[in-house]
């Protein structure tokens, strides 16, 4: 028998109501409605229902009432339990019973017919979104990619700072923020992205976002109209398709190369594009920087053909080979670069907090338009993260994780060398938190990157393969290997996984 819950249901989870108007006595009233919600499953069984003078009460009712409703209930079998101990759903209902659960009414689709699959009735645009990112992944575990250390940071810093703000926290703070963010936070970014990476910006422009998607959605609605088209990279970050298929663009794939998106191809294809998402810094998945003379170029047309460049900045903490290129929208003179972050990767995925640069003349509108969708961010974290960075923490955690990437990356590259040789072939990168690995000629012989995919699943290993990256066909093959989260200990066991996945 499924074991009692012990606790009562509160008279308000119960949605019964009584109706002195209707003719049927108020006691069968009760027991038709409570015999419908067990029938529903809507209470599971074994559930402790409320105790007749508890329920009368809510309900205004004499006790009798409820007592000769639950009397009727258990003598049908849909309770049980003893006077004085409480009544519960009954553990087991008879199987007439179950058969004769009311189902929901299928969807008429407006001709006499009706629709057999729930999904169906979705709009053309749910169906759409639904599809955007492809197959569901686990999202932990080795080698997740963009999957950050979090058991070395320092959370008994992170709790002393949060006990101090939240311990009494001030009436700004519990009240409704503002639409831009926590004031403190947005000029400790400022300052940050000013420093690191050569972003110019007053904190004015820094609006905070719940996450690097919202950040998407927001540049995206406030530079777009529905129909326009927007250039993404191909291959790109699949998280992207979903906030820009929602501002109902349309999506042109352009092929990256060794500099990056190439401005000649994405105008070759649509020429009348409004908008570009690039990854200049470090692109994703493929890990490409773009160069100097892409970046002008982009500016370049921006300027002239009245777009808008949103700039993707979403790791760039983590390059080994010394000081990180710069933003660029530190180049921008016009006004067109829409710069984005968040600090999934370099905190940890849950604090969901993004940020948005958004040029000077833009801060009126883009911070109305924030407000209009999604009045203010939370500002749990905000006060916390902003002490966080004003104390130092920031940026001490940022070198220690630094350090700590750079000597995974080894980890994996001598681990790939030992096991995988003649499986993938892998390189190594000066920046990023993953590497992509090639398949090699005899295992591209035997299988594509997503049935080696699937067989690391089936090991419990996360390899996602490089075709989900594409929007049209792809024309590369490999597996991302996220090792930020990898011990060291652990590399190798975790390789030799994967090695014998592919050897099967």
């Amino acid at each position: 028998m499924t074991a009692r819950t012990g606790r009562a249901l509160g008279a308000t989870l119960l949605p019964v109501s009584l109706d002195r108007s209707n003719a049927r006595p108020l006691q069968r009233q009760l027991f038709d409605q409570l015999r419908e919600i067990i029938l529903a499953g809507r209470v599971a069984p074994g559930a402790r229902l409320p105790s007749s003078r508890s329920l009368a009460r809510e309900l205004g009712c004499s006790r009798n009432t409820v007592i000769g409703a639950y009397d009727q209930l258990y003598g049908e079998g849909y309770v049980e339990g003893e006077s004085g101990s409480g009544t519960y759903v009954s553990s087991v209902l008879p199987e007439e019973l179950l058969g004769s659960r009311p189902l929901a009414a299928p969807a008429s689709d407006g001709v006499g017919s009706t629709v057999d699959d729930p999904e169906a009735r979705l709009s053309e645009r749910g169906r759409r979104l639904s599809a955007a990112r492809g197959e569901v992944m686990r999202r932990h575990g080795a080698f997740t990619p963009g999957l950050p250390e979090t058991s070395q940071f320092p959370w008994e810093t992170w709790n002393r700072l949060s006990t101090r703000v939240w311990r009494e926290p001030s009436l700004g703070l519990v009240r409704h923020g503002e639409p831009g963010g926590y004031q403190p936070l947005r000029k400790a970014i400022a300052s940050y992205l000013r420093a690191m990476r050569g972003v110019r910006c007053a904190w004015e422009q820094v609006l905070i976002t719940n996450g690097g998607q919202q950040c998407t959605s927001i540049a995206a609605m406030a530079v777009t109209d529905p129909g326009e088209t927007v250039w993404v990279e191909e291959p790109g970050y699949a998280g992207l398709r979903g906030p820009l298929l929602a501002c109902g663009l349309s999506m042109v794939p352009v092929p990256v190369d060794g500099e990056g998106m190439s401005l000649e191809q994405a105008l070759a294809r649509e020429p009348a594009a409004r908008l570009a998402v690039i990854t200049p810094s470090r692109q994703y998945p493929l890990g490409v920087t773009m160069s100097l003379a892409r970046r002008l170029q982009f500016l370049e047309w921006a300027a002239e053909r009245n777009g808008y460049i949103l700039e993707d900045d979403y790791d760039s903490e983590y390059r080994y080979g010394g000081r990180p290129f710069s933003a660029l929208q530190g180049l921008d003179r016009a006004g067109r670069v829409i710069y984005a972050g968040s600090f999934s990767k370099v905190l940890f995925p849950s604090l969901r907090l993004g940020y948005l640069v958004v040029p000077e003349g833009l801060i009126g509108a883009m911070t109305r338009l924030r407000q209009s969708i999604d009045d203010h961010p939370s500002s749990l974290a905000q006060p916390v993260l902003a002490a966080f960075f004003e104390e130092g923490h920031f940026a001490a955690h940022v070198r220690r994780m630094r350090r700590l990437y750079e000597a995974r990356q080894q980890n994996l590259l001598a681990a790939s060398r030992a096991h995988l040789g003649g499986l993938l072939e892998l390189a190594p990168d000066e920046s990023g938190m993953h590497l992509v690995a090639g398949l090699a000629p005899a295992l591209a012989a035997r299988m594509s990157d997503q049935d080696a995919s699937a067989r690391a699943a089936k090991a419990g290993i996360v390899a996602p393969h490089l075709a989900g990256f594409f929007v049209e066909e792809p024309t590369r093959q490999g597996l991302l290997l996220g090792y930020a989260a990898v011990p060291g200990e652990d590399m190798e066991e975790k390789v030799r996984l994967l090695t014998q996945a592919l050897e099967m």
